[in-house]
């Protein structure tokens, strides 16, 4: 379950919920929450050889759109830049493939958050 309480806890708790999601699909964690001064990763997997940048975007209401929505043009071009600095600081994954994923998380009251998990979500 979210705590909706603060958008920092519910956004943790986001986190958290696709992180278990995609351990239980055999994605082993390589960082949280990953910072550079040009933005941040939420989840940095493997996922055999592959490393996959997982963009986490949970929305209780769809009355600005749905969580994939969210995901717009200029989001993605910072995700890519950030994972470009990840690749260059964490050197020994940088001649591994990679993909950019995007779980999108929504809730509809009191019901079970909904994850719907969408792999390959955008080319660089």
């Amino acid at each position: 379950m979210i705590d909706h309480s603060s958008s920092q806890s519910s956004g943790k708790a986001a986190e958290t919920l696709a992180r278990q999601h995609l351990e239980q699909q055999g994605l082993r964690l390589l960082a949280q929450n990953w910072h550079c001064r040009r933005g941040e990763l939420d989840l940095v997997m493997l996922d055999t050889d592959t490393v996959v940048f997982v963009e986490v975007r949970y929305r209780r209401h769809a009355a600005w759109g749905g969580a994939i929505e969210s995901v717009d043009a200029r989001k993605r071009e910072k995700l890519t830049i950030a994972a470009m600095h990840f690749l260059q600081q964490e050197s020994r994954w940088a001649k591994h493939p990679c993909r950019f994923d995007v779980i999108a998380i929504n809730s509809k009251g009191n019901s079970a958050p909904q994850l719907n998990w969408i792999q390959n979500a955008f080319d660089t």
